[in-house]
């Protein structure tokens, strides 16, 4: 009895959900049916998960630049492949990817320093720069390596690798934004000038497209100068990004490691061999405590070596990065301070435009009051002369010698009287300028 009700509970088999009673079209092969809208099995739309994997995961094209010799080539590196090698989280890739869109960002991190500033998406160590080739800005690559390799060849001071890579896409961004500023600085004092000087609609219609785009750019060179802002002002985030100092110091620790480890083998190697059996395990504690004591003085003397020399010259590349730094911060302030006094001066143009329209609209409502005045003063002919067309033949003021004429006299006076008299009310409740 109880085997019963439990078979009557228990849900049915998944070869009975998938019988003729299911709805929905199965989903294509390498994707995912997803259907939209009610209807047993009606129309869907499939989704190729499989494949926008495969795109956002694949090899990119890349253009490595050597260091050492300034050469080129032209390199395909998958994603999780950079991962590895650099041991850069996922994130930062993201940001040079071509189907995202990232404002401009400057990453310092143990291995590499991540750069998306405008057209130029690159990443650099401290032995090459890999830059991210794009179809819509290979120009724009294709001038950076070129601009990187005559530094490199031309090197006339003494700036690591990472520093001289980060300065032409420093540079190259700042030309890219200035140049653009420059451009619609050209296209919109003139424009700004023929609508002072004469209001159009088309003229108008250009000056609210000129006025977006000034508003795209303003926030574009506003994000590369605060992400130079935020560097200049954190002095971790310039240490992270001297990755020749860390690497060669990285270098020099190895070396005295493996040099300590080759004195202590000379010397207690055959103390060591002398009291260790060979039968026996050797344990940390069967060791010679003077043997240890000198390897932590070994230590401990190597370690406040590495360090104070690492503070030493990290302070000293901190202050040359903040310098660097300091150099674009200006150019891009002063790009920065042109696009702001174009917004100010086409703010000033729509107030002085909006002023004339609200005179021109002043002066239509003004009109149109008067047309009416006068309309309802005419309007006054209209009833006399209508009710003297009519015909009554008992009237004896039809009768007597020049009564038209009278009548078109005193009718003119009373609209004439009646439509200074609005004009004086109009004046005095102030509808008209005194």
């Amino acid at each position: 009895m109880d085997q019963d009700i439990k078979q009557r509970l228990l849900l049915p088999p998944r070869a009975a959900a998938n019988g003729p009673h299911r709805r929905g079209k199965p989903a294509a092969p390498g994707g995912v049916g997803v259907g939209i809208g009610g209807g047993g099995g009606g129309g869907g739309v499939a989704i190729d998960v499989h494949g926008l994997k495969k795109r956002g995961g694949g090899r990119r094209s890349w253009v490595r630049v050597d260091a050492a010799t300034g050469a080129s080539e032209a390199v395909e590196v998958a994603k999780p492949a950079l991962m590895r090698r650099l041991d850069l989280p996922a994130r930062d890739l993201r940001l040079l990817d071509p189907l995202f869109v990232y404002p401009s960002a400057i990453l310092g991190r143990e291995r590499a320093v991540v750069c998306n500033l405008e057209r130029v998406r690159c990443i650099i160590t401290a032995d090459e720069a890999l830059v991210l080739r794009d179809h819509d800005a290979d120009g724009a690559v294709r001038m950076y390596v070129d601009e990187l390799q005559r530094r490199l060849v031309d090197r006339a001071d003494d700036l690591p690798f990472e520093f001289i890579a980060l300065e032409v896409a420093l540079e190259a961004a700042c030309s890219f934004l200035d140049a653009q500023a420059v451009e619609l600085e050209a296209e919109a004092y003139p424009l700004l000038d023929e609508l002072t000087a004469k209001i159009s609609t088309l003229d108008l219609e250009r000056a609210r497209r000129l006025k977006s785009k000034l508003v795209a750019l303003t926030r574009r060179v506003q994000k590369v100068r605060d992400e130079i802002e935020q560097l200049m002002d954190d002095d971790g985030d310039m240490a992270e990004m001297y990755l020749t100092e860390k690497k060669m110091r990285m270098e020099a620790s190895l070396l005295d490691e493996q040099g300590l480890q080759g004195i202590g083998n000379n010397v207690f190697g055959s103390s060591f061999s002398a009291q260790v059996s060979l039968s026996a395990p050797v344990s940390p504690a069967s060791s010679p405590p003077a043997s240890r004591r000198l390897e932590k003085q070994f230590s401990f003397a190597r370690s406040r070596h590495d360090s104070f020399k690492s503070s030493e010259s990290s302070q000293y590349n901190i202050e040359e990065l903040e310098m660097l730094l300091e150099a674009y911060f200006v150019v891009i302030d002063y790009t920065l301070n042109k696009l702001t006094s174009l917004k100010e001066y086409i703010d000033d143009t729509e107030d002085f435009i909006n002023i004339q329209l609200d005179n021109v609209r002043n002066q239509l409502i003004q009109f149109e009051l008067l047309l009416t005045t006068a309309t309802f003063v005419v309007a006054i002919f209209g009833v006399v002369s209508g009710v003297f067309g009519m015909n009554f033949e008992q009237m004896d003021v039809l009768k007597l010698p020049h009564a038209f004429e009278w009548t078109l006299i005193i009718t003119g006076v009373a609209g004439a009287v009646i439509f200074a008299c609005l004009l004086w009310y109009f004046k005095k409740r102030r509808f008209f300028p005194l």
